[in-house]
């Protein structure tokens, strides 16, 4: 759902024992063409038998840095190993499921990329269980619903969907997918916790969301990657490439079993670590010319996507430059000023090697520099405003009541649910991706090629901490790409609920004659480029602002500011 703050992160790391990783170096940066794709940018590493070992092979700075990295998380060179336990589980027989799709059975045009060598993904190996959930059964919404899992067999792996058709005009409204981040939390949180049809109260009891996102869309909720809510897996998936295919399959071979759903238009939205995830799926996604996806646009809310500008915002947002009042006092906010042209240059060898021991590195140094202070102040990284209430769940209790909730065994027998328990998210994925040099990538490079085809939505809450709007702003400022001049010199203007009263003179105004801010936020778009402030919204901009979240959902899937 969103990113662990650092000291979360790193004692997790401490607790469950650091990766052993692949001594093979992958080299981005010295060939461009392969910079521009999503395994030219990921480089991942898979394990090693002795991390110590492979660290004795490098360079005398990378190994004193490293040496800084294991005085961070001491344990985690002497003991154990890397990789998350299997979930329990409970496999349903095929009698359960209403429908059983083949990958086998998708058009060979499906699993073509384009591209001169046209490579073929072989996507026999998965298929999809697809179950009809009665909307009376749970209550959640009155709509048409349906649940399952697309297994990998060959791998092991099994994720969990949940969809919901729209509230209005199903055979016309357009299709999203929405992914939370983590990396490692369930997407079962934002239907629950964020956009959803219902919430999940401290009674754990139902409440209807009158501004769900499936009031003009059918929405897809995917646990994503393996192991992480409803989803299962023997193996393990440590990099966001390695989960694109399996989004690809899920989506190819759910518009197959309905193509009622499929000459609609499909958009894929999500926030936080979804803003790696959402650059790769769209990039998987295109990369097959010919597809059964629709996919019209995509939508990253408070997403992490260029770690290097980003980062340089930590500062300014925490000490007072945001719009907030400031969180740390002046020596803290000076010694973040020091740390960040070291942790620009670790993420820059990232950018330019790839590699997992430029990158973890990277990821430690700069997260402990950078977040640290903030974290250690006790307020909520997700929202700027206050402390963290809970910090057993994220610092929101409510996901505890979600987690509550799905593990009761009604819910997990009315979809198909097959673990044995749900958890709202899966630190052990978490340190995974980290420690895989995930975290760190420059996935922002594929934004580029998307736009030429798709527009792209970047929206931020501006009481988000960490991923906050003065670094979304920013990556979204430097992107270079063919419109980047214009959409720079682009004028921001107010947004305001489609319908609400305003004069033609002040519809552009960003505050009105008494210095108050006008509307819910601002936007700014040229091109096939928008960005969005939302303001007084936090990591979730759907729970904090549901009316302005459900307006601009609404207003950008109806295509207000695409390219015309």
């Amino acid at each position: 759902m969103r990113i662990a703050a650092s000291a979360v992160l790193v004692g997790a790391a401490s607790a469950s024992i650091l990766s052993p990783f692949n001594g093979q170096q992958h080299v981005l940066g010295s060939d461009k063409k392969a910079a521009s794709t999503p395994e030219g940018i990921a480089a991942a590493a898979g394990p090693l038998a002795s991390l110590q070992e492979a660290v004795k092979g490098l360079s005398a700075d990378a190994e004193a840095l490293w040496e800084e990295v294991k005085q961070m998380v001491p344990d985690a060179f002497e003991r154990a190993t890397f990789f998350s336990s299997p979930k329990k589980h409970t496999r349903r027989p095929n009698s359960h499921w209403d429908h059983i799709i083949k990958g086998s059975d998708l058009p060979s045009a499906f699993t073509t990329k384009t591209g001169a060598s046209k490579s073929r993904d072989n996507l026999d190996a998965y298929s999809m269980r697809v179950k009809a959930v009665d909307p009376s059964q749970l209550g959640i919404d009155t709509v048409k619903q349906y649940s399952g899992y697309l297994d990998d067999d060959e791998t092991d792996k099994h994720l969990f969907y949940w969809f919901f058709e729209s509230r209005n005009d199903p055979k016309n409204d357009p299709v999203v997918l929405w992914l939370n981040g983590g990396p490692g939390c369930s997407s079962l949180t934002g239907l629950f916790f964020e956009l959803g049809p219902s919430a999940i109260n401290e009674k754990i009891k139902l409440v209807n969301n009158p501004q769900s996102w499936n009031a003009n869309a059918s929405v897809i909720f995917l646990d994503q990657p393996v192991n992480v809510g409803y989803s299962y897996s023997g193996s393990t998936v440590s990099n966001t490439v390695a989960a694109g295919k399996d989004v690809y399959a899920l989506l190819s071979l759910f518009f197959k079993q309905f193509p009622e759903y499929a000459h609609q238009d499909f958009h894929i939205a999500g926030e936080s670590y979804a803003g790696h995830y959402i650059p790769v799926f769209t990039h998987e996604i295109l990369s097959h010319k010919d597809r059964n996806i629709n996919l019209k646009s995509v939508l990253i809310g408070n997403g992490l996507t260029d770690p290097y500008t980003q980062y340089e915002q930590y500062r300014p947002m925490a000490c007072g430059d945001g719009g907030w009042p400031a969180v740390l006092d002046e020596s803290q906010c000076e010694a973040m000023d020091n740390a960040l042209p070291r942790c620009q240059s670790l993420i820059d060898g990232c950018y330019n090697s790839g590699s997992v021991w430029s990158c973890v590195p990277a990821a430690i140094y700069c997260n402990n520099a950078m977040l640290g202070p903030y974290q250690q102040s006790g307020r909520n990284v997700y929202d700027i405003r206050g402390p963290c209430k809970d910090s057993s769940n994220l610092c929101y209790p409510q996901m505890g009541w979600i987690s509550e909730y799905l593990n009761r065994d009604d819910v997990k027998k009315a979809v198909g649910a097959e673990v044995d328990s749900y958890d709202s998210c899966n630190f052990d994925i978490n340190r995974n991706f980290l420690f895989q040099g995930d975290w760190m990538q420059p996935f922002h490079r594929l934004i580029p090629d998307i736009l030429a085809e798709i527009p792209v939505l970047i929206y931020a809450g501006d009481a988000d901490f960490i991923c906050n709007w003065l670094g979304n702003r920013a990556w979204a400022d430097s992107l270079e790409w063919p419109g980047k001049a214009a959409f720079n010199n682009a004028s921001t203007k107010a947004l305001k609920v489609a319908g609400s009263k305003s004069s033609e003179s002040d519809s552009d105004a960003l505050v009105d004659a008494y210095g108050k801010k006008v509307g819910y936020g601002t936007v700014k778009a040229s091109g096939n480029f928008t960005f969005m402030r939302i303001y007084e919204a936090g990591h979730m901009v759907p729970y904090d602002q549901p009316e302005a979240s459900l307006d601009m959902l609404n207003r950008w899937i109806g295509g207000e500011w695409f390219e015309q």
